[in-house]
């Protein structure tokens, strides 16, 4: 009985190990017939070279000059603010995209059952009743978005406290800035965008906090309103900036900050 079951056992295995073998087997074809046409082995070697000079070249962290090998802090919340951060970025990218297949970047006048509507305003209304799964597509871009904006500036505030902005991250801790900067604007020039009330007295606030700025204010007012009142150039406006520059902007920010982060190493608390 025994024989029998060592024999099992060994059938088990040795199965086990084919199937081991004939994975590693495919995934060397693979790679080998994609290296032959896109040189992958070459870049993977240039890159983990960079990656070891880069990293010889920084100062040593808490962990490793210490030789410490409990690392829990790696796991308190605080330290998870820019993934989370980073993660409602992307869903807000994925959501916003879906948004603007149906939505209309026009002031003018409409009727879908609301005075004194908007051909955006509609668009918007239409999104959240018309859509299948539009009002549900519509606050996950709007809750990514506020999730995006209160999670980067906490970011900001446990880097602080914490002083993981001094050297040698005093860069990156300006490109945070940069990026917090960058996310209020992409949160108010998304608000305006529906075009209803609260969107237009936002507006006009904006326009005001404009003007109020010496010598140039009445320039910043034309550039990036449009004048000195409301209207199509207003929406016009908000929408290139919202759809077409700030994403390709906040992105490429985004990655070099978490280059930085990759080559120098997430800050231990002190």
């Amino acid at each position: 009985m025994s024989i029998e079951r060592k024999d099992d056992h060994d059938h088990k295995a040795w199965i086990k190990e084919k199937d081991l073998t004939a994975i590693e087997s495919t995934f060397l074809t693979v790679l080998v017939w994609l290296d032959r046409r896109l040189r992958i082995v070459d870049y993977l070697e240039l890159l983990e070279t960079l990656y070891y000079r880069v990293n010889l070249q920084m100062p040593k962290s808490h962990t490793e000059q210490y030789n410490l090998d409990n690392k829990f802090w790696y796991w308190y919340p605080l330290y998870s603010l820019g993934f989370f951060s980073t993660l409602s970025y992307v869903v807000a990218a994925i959501s916003g995209a879906l948004l603007g297949f149906y939505y209309s970047p026009s002031a003018a006048a409409a009727t879908c059952g609301v005075d004194g509507s908007t051909v955006a305003y509609c668009a918007v209304a239409g999104i959240m009743t018309d859509l299948n799964f539009g009002f549900f597509l519509r606050s996950l871009h709007r809750w990514a978005a506020q999730v995006m904006t209160a999670a980067v500036f906490l970011h900001m505030l446990r880097v602080y406290f914490t002083g993981s902005y001094k050297e040698p991250r005093e860069v990156n801790w300006l490109i945070g800035i940069v990026l917090l900067s960058l996310t209020m604007v992409f949160g108010y020039t998304g608000y305006l965008l529906p075009w209803d009330q609260l969107a237009y007295w936002a507006g006009q606030i904006g326009v005001e906090m404009s003007l109020s700025i010496p010598l140039v204010g009445d320039w910043v007012a034309q550039l990036m309103f449009g004048g000195f009142s409301l209207g199509q150039a207003t929406l016009q406006r908000m929408y290139l900036l919202h759809v077409f520059l700030l994403p390709f902007v906040v992105t490429t920010v985004i990655a070099i900050h978490l280059g930085l982060v990759w080559m120098q190493g997430i800050a231990e608390p002190h």
